[in-house]
């Protein structure tokens, strides 16, 4: 099965599941907004600034243009930071002469709207400009996926013969994939696990060892999943791959950008320093507040994730809201477990 795939962001995860894509034999088209990337790719086949020292296959073929970038495909991979989401969706529209499948890995919740992804691509593009909307994600590192390491992922959609679809198209001897139908799910345990790694960064870089790391991740879950739960998800998804799976990865290790914001913040560094020195979209800052936004609208108690917002958002010093944490009133472990069974 050959398809023409156009993905759309030229960052490292875009990057490297173009290069799944043509690995798989598809004829595969790269968007990105700065030409001399662009350029570099199509000439070089190489992204050093998102994937250096790694050669992509020769095959790929990088656009500026979005109208060239899409024409004619049988699907589109958004890869594009969540706040571009929106406005990247509303240019593609005016140049679709196909009805493709609309893929979205990317991991983020939209401020104000506080909506997720595949909610914003379903209001921009509109049922007759395309087919069914599914998602990409799971533990995996751009890094990793560009030099054939082992990686499981979840392709999610309402619609199964779409989430088979992209099963198809992206799977093979490196990059597993399993279906879901539980987008809600999926995208909330995409999001959310990012705020916990920036936790997880700054435990490490106010020194604590693998107690307070294995503390963090599983009370960070139990975040995740209360609030995903009552936004409509099912609880079981949260024990698989893109819920604990990617809160692991993204939370012990040095290829996550959130892990490294939360090491830079627990060094001692501001934010507007930590983001400048990461160099990348740290998509966890901007959910932090989204997420303590819509815990507090629904009355979901998530105190990981208030702490996190108070480090970034009100200048708490982090040794300080660690204590204060770890004093608040004892409680019991499954106060606020969920019925799984």
């Amino acid at each position: 099965m050959e398809c023409k795939v156009a993905v759309l962001g030229a960052g490292s995860w875009g990057t490297a599941l173009a290069q799944v894509l043509a690995e798989n034999g598809h004829d595969v088209r790269l968007w990105g907004h700065r030409q001399p990337q662009i350029d570099e790719i199509n000439q070089q086949h190489t992204n050093q600034k998102y994937l250096p020292h790694h050669t992509l296959p020769a095959s790929i073929q990088a656009f500026m243009s979005v109208k060239q970038a899409v024409q004619d495909v049988d699907a589109l991979v958004f890869v594009v930071p969540t706040k571009a989401i929106r406005s990247v969706a509303q240019e593609v529209i005016n140049h679709l002469n196909t009805k493709p499948v609309i893929i979205h890995a990317s991991k983020g919740l939209e401020q104000q709207t506080h909506k997720r992804i595949s909610e914003i691509l379903l209001e921009e593009i509109p049922v007759e400009k395309r087919q069914a909307i599914a998602v990409l994600s799971g533990p995996s590192h751009a890094e990793e996926v560009a030099k054939h390491d082992i990686t499981t992922v979840t392709a999610a959609s309402t619609d199964q013969k779409a989430a088979a679809f992209v099963q198809r198209l992206f799977m093979n001897r490196y990059f597993r994939i399993y279906t879901n139908s539980d987008v809600i799910g999926v995208e909330m345990g995409a999001a959310l696990k990012n705020i916990i790694a920036i936790g997880a960064g700054a435990i490490h870089g106010l020194g604590f060892g693998d107690d307070a790391k294995a503390a963090i991740i599983t009370r960070g879950l139990a975040e995740i999943s209360r609030l995903g739960v009552a936004m409509g998800a099912n609880p079981l998804t949260f024990i698989g791959l893109s819920g604990v799976g990617d809160l692991i990865v993204t939370c012990t290790s040095v290829h996550s950008r959130n892990w490294r914001a939360g090491n830079l913040l627990g060094q001692g560094q501001v934010l507007e320093e930590v983001l400048k020195n990461t160099g990348m979209v740290v998509e966890g800052v901007h959910t932090t507040k989204v997420a303590r936004e819509l815990a507090q609208m629904m009355g979901i108690e998530m105190p990981i994730t208030q702490t996190i917002y108070e480090v970034l958002y009100k200048q708490k010093d982090v040794k300080i809201a660690a204590r204060e944490i770890m004093l608040r009133d004892g409680k019991k472990e499954n106060e606020f477990s969920l019925p799984i069974f």
